[in-house]
C-alpha cells in the first residue's frame, strides 16, 4: 500500500471518529436520548445504542492508531527511486552578508 492510500484511509477514519464522538452525549444520553422512549426501544434500546457508539469509538480509535503506525513504514525513504533530493538546491542563488560601509563613530563598536 502506498503512503497516499494510508493518508486517505487515516482521513476517512478521522472524519468517522469525529462524527461518532459528536453524536455521543457526555451525560450518557447521546443518540439514544434524541429518539425518545418508544423510538429508542424499537432501535434496540438505550443501552444497546450506547454500547454500539462506545465500541465504534474504540474501534475507530484503534484503527487510526494502527493506520498511523503502518503509514510510518510506507513513507518514502532515502534509498527510494521515487524521491530525489540531490538537486533540490540547484538554481538557488546564494547571497553574502552586506559589508558595513558606514564611518565609525564613538557610539559604534569596532
Amino acid at each position: 500500500m502506498s503512503y497516499t492510500a494510508f493518508l486517505i484511509l487515516i482521513l476517512i477514519v478521522a472524519v468517522a471518529l469525529i462524527l461518532i464522538v459528536m453524536v455521543q452525549n457526555p451525560k450518557g444520553g447521546g443518540l439514544s436520548s434524541s429518539f425518545g422512549g418508544g423510538g429508542a426501544q424499537s432501535l434496540g434500546g438505550v443501552q444497546n445504542t450506547n454500547n454500539f457508539l462506545d465500541r465504534t469509538t474504540w474501534t475507530l480509535a484503534i484503527a487510526m492508531f494502527a493506520l498511523i503506525l503502518l503509514a510510518n513504514f510506507a513513507i518514502p525513504r532515502e534509498g527510494d527511486n521515487n524521491v530525489n533530493l540531490d538537486n533540490t538546491l540547484e538554481g538557488v542563488e546564494t547571497t553574502a552578508p552586506v559589508q558595513n560601509t558606514l564611518p565609525a563613530t564613538k557610539d559604534t563598536v569596532q
